[in-house]
């Protein structure tokens, strides 16, 4: 079976081709970071019209490296959301015209389905498997039982992981993206210089909270340049970074070990911790999970930092997934902006509740 995945569900314009052997035959990803570094974060007009501008070239291109033509294709992938709606247009409208015109199948995929199968594509992990999902846009804690099934354990109830990551590189002046920007700055700093809160760290439960931890670091920012009658030194950036990152890592840990409860008693048979999404591409996270995983009985896997950021080659290799089982999508797939994995999972606690400077996301 030999599968186009096609992604548009951000800022990275994205085709691949890939076959049920585990075979990436075609793995093309055009960035946008040039056109959205200015405003410090993602332009979702800017997206569009960038993906409308390259998509359809980028397929090309992957086919051309792949060395085949449509019609030694099996069926064509595209994310039709969660995501900016806009961009995730361009990408379902376009794997839809190539179904249609050739006669195959569609796979209408979720994105969050990509970034959960994505270990499969290069690793026999067996379901069910517990999965921390980190990323620009989503955070969550996920029992992967099967393709298509998925139970939640945790969401953020305000900023994701990425996001926060964004705001806080954006705070201290480190450019855009944030997570690696705040990454490269941590390594020369010392963490124990500042002091930041844990939000819902010790608590029960596996949620998340990102947006008290943002507004704390921008409180000490400012006392600091206010201080000082200036900005910030370099020094004072690379403590602030790491500061910021390891206070992150801490809450991804411990909301993390709840949830490794949870899922030794709801699947014994599982056996498996997989870290998805770009934020998994994060060495000091990757390496603080480990023991995590290792004390909790299970072995962590997080897949090449290629297939954590947004990309081709997991939504083909999800579509893969699904059409062995065979589910399929009509052309009248629409596109979602919001698409849970976990439609039945309730909205935690505080989730679209006020705060103290007003409504939480």
């Amino acid at each position: 079976m030999i599968v186009l995945g096609i992604e548009t569900s951000c800022d990275e314009t994205a085709a691949a081709v890939v076959t049920d052997g585990r075979e990436v035959r075609a793995d093309l990803v055009l960035s946008q970071l040039d056109e959205h570094a200015p405003y410090g974060g993602v332009v979702p007009e800017i997206a569009a019209r960038a993906h409308i501008d390259h998509l359809d070239g980028l397929i090309a291109r992957a086919m051309d490296q792949a060395g085949l033509d449509f019609a030694a294709l099996d069926g064509v992938a595209a994310t039709a959301g969660p995501g900016l709606i806009g961009a995730v247009m361009v990408g379902l409208m376009t794997g839809k015209a190539i179904a249609a015109v050739h006669s195959l199948p569609l796979v209408a995929l979720n994105h969050l389905e990509g970034h959960a199968l994505s270990v499969r594509l290069v690793e026999r992990v067996e379901f069910p498997y517990l999965l921390l999902l980190v990323s620009g846009g989503h955070c969550q804690l996920l029992i992967v039982e099967e393709v298509a099934r998925y139970r939640r354990l945790g969401t953020t109830i305000d900023d994701a992981v990425g996001e926060a990551f964004d705001k806080a590189a954006k705070v201290l002046g480190l450019g855009y993206p944030g997570g690696p920007a705040i990454e490269q700055a941590a390594r020369d700093g010392r963490a124990d210089r500042f002091q930041l809160p844990r939000p819902l760290k010790g608590r029960a439960g596996c949620d998340f909270s990102f947006s008290g931890l943002k507004t704390a670091l921008l409180h000490l920012v400012r006392a600091r340049e206010q201080a000082k009658g200036g900005v910030l030194t370099a020094g004072e950036r690379a403590d602030l970074a790491a500061a910021f990152q390891g206070a992150v890592i801490d809450v991804l840990l411990d909301r993390t070990r709840n949830a490794i409860q949870l899922f030794r008693a709801r699947q014994p048979r599982g056996d498996t911790l997989v870290v998805a999404g770009g934020v998994a591409a994060n060495a000091a996270l990757r390496a603080r999970l480990q023991p995590l995983a290792e004390a909790g009985g299970l072995r962590l896997v997080v897949p090449p930092a290629a297939l954590c950021t947004d990309n081709a080659a997991m939504i083909a290799w999800a579509g893969i997934e699904r059409l062995q089982r065979g589910l399929s999508d009509g052309l009248d797939a629409s596109p979602r902006a919001r698409w849970p994995l976990d439609p039945e999972a309730e909205a935690p606690p505080g989730m679209g509740q006020p705060g103290r400077l007003g409504p939480k996301a």
